[in-house]
């Protein structure tokens, strides 16, 4: 750990939503103090939730049509080096899902749980889950710097207690609504060990443009429903 000498180090550092602390890591990865990050994840989050406040009232009736309960589900990740923050998501599946978990098999390998024909899923929450609008309320995490528009895929904390040192590397960035996982597999990258090699040739070919070219990615995935489940 050494201390920073320029002050808009400090500055970038603060606006990405990191602990205002004067000995920040110098090795950090360079995304986490890019300005220029930080800005289009403002901008996209701004725009993303203006969307999510126009369709909030029919995909709410929708889903307590479908099953009553909360509109939206929440549930602690690990981002920034296993950083806990509350994620937010409209409801897919029923109320009691966690509960019924263990009946599910779960199809994945590694460290990660899916279930392509999850039954707790319900009849809204898989139209949700094609198009993606379940993730939408993610744009406020985006918004509050503990997510970002492009990064790794969000695991949770039961997840990274298993990690080793290969899988730690990922947390080294901000976990991303997209990244290479959504804009080129979504739900057919089933093996954890791979998805974590995306992750990991994320970061190392990380620039904004490069940023832009997954955000594009992914919305032609989500468009042509590519690899949805």
């Amino acid at each position: 750990m050494t201390t920073y000498s320029k002050p808009y180090l400090l500055f970038s550092a603060a606006i990405a939503g990191l602990p205002p602390d004067s000995t920040i890591d110098t090795t950090a990865h360079p995304s986490l103090y890019s300005p220029a990050k930080r800005g289009l994840d403002i901008l996209g989050a701004m725009v993303g939730l203006l969307i999510t406040a126009l369709i909030f009232i029919p995909i709410a009736i929708a889903i307590y049509l479908d099953n009553p309960g909360p509109i939206l589900y929440s549930q602690v990740r690990c981002g920034w080096r296993g950083r806990e923050f509350r994620i937010w998501k409209f409801r897919s599946m029923v109320t009691n899902a966690e509960q019924l978990k263990h009946q599910v098999q779960n199809q994945a390998s590694g460290h990660i749980f899916k279930n392509d024909n999850d039954p707790r899923i319900t009849r809204v929450g898989r139209f949700l889950r094609r198009t993606s609008l379940d993730e939408l309320p993610q744009f406020w995490n985006v918004l509050m710097g503990d997510m970002s528009l492009v990064g790794t895929r969000p695991p949770t904390v039961d997840e990274v207690q298993k990690y080793n040192n290969r899988h730690w590397q990922r947390l080294e960035v901000k976990p991303g609504i997209t990244g290479e996982w959504q804009a080129n597999g979504r739900s057919t990258v089933s093996d954890f060990e791979d998805i974590v090699s995306m992750d990991l040739r994320y970061m190392s070919r990380w620039s904004v443009l490069y940023d832009v070219q997954l955000i594009l990615q992914t919305i032609q995935a989500v468009l042509q429903r590519k690899g949805a489940c």
